[in-house]
């Protein structure tokens, strides 16, 4: 019988294993333990990817097949900076909009009065006093499907307040739902058209993109990672957004809809952090890039950006160790992506972690858990 000692000891063998590389160990253990059933995971350094690998099933029902890097992941409220923000950004540098500038200038309709000091900004910075959500889905059978975007922004442009603009922070999709609506009417065309002809297309992002349920699909449901057994639609959601609101409005809307990998949100937060740094400026000015990228204060104890999130200084999905200047954003459907502008890391992660059922919220404690061993390999051994 082997000692622990012996290098041929199995025990000894994963030991050693898990010593080399410690995230392959975390990765796997959160496999094993129901965190999620699989995941990609890439780690950018000084703009260089140092990791990148895939654990785990992109599908355990009704059969099992395995996760690939180049697998596709509804990216949920991922759309919210790598979409709408991105777009408004791009608007913004433009001149076109302003992010001071009150919504009832830009959209076609009469805004009501309890909205008055309703600015870009707080909508950005989830400032607005709109509610957090509200199942529109529900109650959309009775319209038709191209009128539903009317019928919804119509809704929440009425809708009452829970507090005065500025005045508090709620996270709001509602709020985003109406910036796409900005989007469309600065732009002067659907977000997707929009977004395709400034970054995703001149990028090469083939696989970064909206399913619209109007449209034939552009990949075989083979290339995507499952997400819920969903009890509204009574079937499994492979292949078709995860949000019932977004799957209700035709397949996206400005909160929800994105699917990407990890390999091109890393093209897309790259391109940012280049401009950022100042390194490029071709697709955006680096200054308006730095506006974006800046934790706000507009509310009192905010941690928000414009459209992207900063460490909270407790119990933040980033972790211990990402600094005051990083930025990211977390999806539902158990996607996030952090970058410490400061350390210069970025970090990519995608799982399936809804499938077979949202229940599932183990990633909560797992995720700053990843976050604390990539820094801990990657950025505390090199102090």
């Amino acid at each position: 019988m082997f000692g622990f000692g012996d290098a041929r000891d199995p025990r000894f063998m994963e030991a050693s294993k898990a010593r080399r590389d410690p995230i392959s160990s975390l990765l796997a253990e959160g496999k094993r333990e129901g965190v999620f059933p699989g995941a990609v995971l890439l780690v950018a350094r000084r703009g260089k990817i140092v990791y990148h690998r895939e654990v785990g099933h992109r599908i355990l029902i009704p059969c099992i097949a395995p996760m690939r890097r180049d697998t596709i992941f509804d990216l949920a409220s991922l759309t919210k900076p790598l979409a709408t923000t991105l777009a408004l950004m791009k608007l913004v540098d433009e001149g076109r909009i302003h992010l001071d500038q009150w919504i009832g200038e830009i959209l076609p309709v009469t805004v009501p009065a309890d909205k008055g000091s309703l600015s870009l900004r707080l909508l950005l910075t989830h400032g607005s006093g709109l509610a957090e959500w509200k199942p529109f889905y529900a109650e959309l059978d009775h319209v038709a499907p191209l009128k539903r975007k009317k019928w919804v922004r119509d809704q929440i442009v009425q809708a009452p307040l829970t507090y005065r603009p500025g005045e508090g922070v709620l996270y709001s999709d509602l709020g985003f739902m109406l910036l796409e609506w900005i989007v469309e009417e600065a732009a002067g065309m659907p977000l997707p058209e929009f977004l395709g002809r400034r970054f995703y297309g001149p990028l090469a992002l083939t696989r970064t993109l909206f399913l619209d349920r109007g449209k034939s699909p552009l990949f075989g449901k083979a290339e995507f990672a499952a997400t819920e057994q969903c009890p509204w639609r009574n079937e499994l959601v492979l292949g078709v957004v995860h949000d019932e609101n977004a799957f209700a409005l035709g397949g996206f809307s400005g909160h929800s809809g994105l699917f990407g990998t990890a390999t091109e949100i890393y093209v897309l937060m790259n391109l940012l952090r280049e401009h950022y740094l100042d390194e490029r400026s071709d697709y955006l000015s680096p200054g308006t890039v730095r506006e974006f990228f800046t934790r706000q204060d507009v509310v009192e104890g905010s941690s928000w950006a414009l459209g992207w999130d900063t460490p909270s200084p407790e119990n933040s999905s980033s972790g211990r160790y990402f600094s005051k200047k990083s930025v990211g954003h977390l999806g539902f459907t158990g996607t996030s992506v952090w970058m410490d502008l400061e350390q210069d890391v970025l970090v990519v992660f995608l799982s399936n972690r809804v499938h077979p059922t949202r229940g599932n919220e183990r990633i909560k404690t797992f995720r700053p858990r990843l976050h604390d061993e990539i820094m801990e390999v990657f950025v505390n051994r090199d102090l």
